[in-house]
């Protein structure tokens, strides 16, 4: 195939990971569409586009000038057909259901551009069985961290089938945005999933043992290794219940205990208490931060 020239972008899903993706392209330079089954999440995340930009202003990190330019790239596109077809690249931010995934890949191959890319932001479902209701040539992943508008980092996954021109393309686009591309193989977890998740699930597994409390045991690797947030924090930010996800699924794939997703997890994530989204996970959350730790007596 001939990979296309990324001018224009789709982000399919308008969550934490589509918004922040699409805000990424859109601050860029991409004309970006955004879409999603419910059209009051996609307003919601371009009202959150526009309070993460008008921080970045107050805080000295966005030029003011940029704001307007940024929103005014973003198009919210409720039809999926009419929102991928005139782009270059399509980005798949909807949870981490393998039928869904398949199912709208399904949907996209048949909507966008023959030779648009079909990218998908999971952390840890394999891309070759996604790719193969779509086109596995131009199908591959893109994983982004979250806040995407902080993190410097976008794992590209490639298949063995995926096509070198197409990769290529992926890299560039990651640059034009600032960002720095890694690549590894479509292997279940990829690279850094399997690795956070590891940490983070012994993390919780030294908590419900009593080995330390939730703000002793992120402080020792934030002190002793230099990671910038804890792997109980980490785990409230991203979603206890997106944690479970990928652990369940890299336990079953792998086979390995290191991936059994601890009892005290599963507990927390059954009784609501799913971090930083709902105001209570490891930590209580008010205003996006951390206060205080939050007493696990319960659990």
């Amino acid at each position: 195939m001939t990979a296309p020239v990324i001018r224009r972008v789709a982000v399919v899903g308008a969550g934490t990971m589509g918004g922040g993706i699409a805000q990424a392209a859109a601050q860029a330079g991409f004309p970006t569409r955004l879409t999603d089954a419910d059209p009051a999440a996609a307003e919601r995340a371009l009202g959150a586009m526009g309070a993460r930009l008008r921080k970045g202003v107050e805080l000295g990190k966005v030029p003011a000038e940029t704001v307007g330019a940024a929103l005014g790239n973003v198009r919210i596109t409720p039809d999926l057909a009419s929102a991928v077809a005139e782009a270059d690249l399509v980005v798949e931010a909807v949870p981490e259901e393998l039928e869904l995934k398949r199912d709208l890949f399904r949907r996209l191959a048949a909507a966008a551009p023959p030779t648009a890319l079909l990218a998908s932001n999971t952390s840890s479902i394999s891309i070759a069985k996604i790719a193969e209701a779509a086109d596995p040539r131009r199908t591959l992943g893109l994983h982004f961290f979250n806040p995407v508008h902080l993190m410097a980092l976008v794992e590209v996954v490639a298949p063995e089938v995926l096509d070198p021109a197409a990769l290529a393309a992926a890299r560039e686009f990651v640059a034009a945005l600032g960002k720095e591309a890694v690549v590894v193989r479509d292997t279940p977890g990829f690279a850094t999933s399997r690795l956070g998740i590891a940490l983070g699930l012994e993390a919780i597994r030294m908590l419900e043992q009593g080995v330390a409390s939730a703000p002793d045991i992120d402080r020792a690797m934030e002190l002793g290794y230099r990671h910038p947030m804890g792997p109980l924090r980490l785990g409230d930010l991203v979603g206890l219940d997106v944690r479970l996800g990928i652990a369940t699924n890299l336990w079953r794939e792998l086979g390995s205990e290191s991936f059994r997703p601890p009892a005290l997890l599963e507990r927390m994530v059954a009784r609501g208490r799913l971090g930083q989204k709902s105001g209570r996970g490891f930590y209580l959350w008010r205003d996006g931060k951390a206060v205080e730790s939050a007493p696990l007596e319960a659990e």
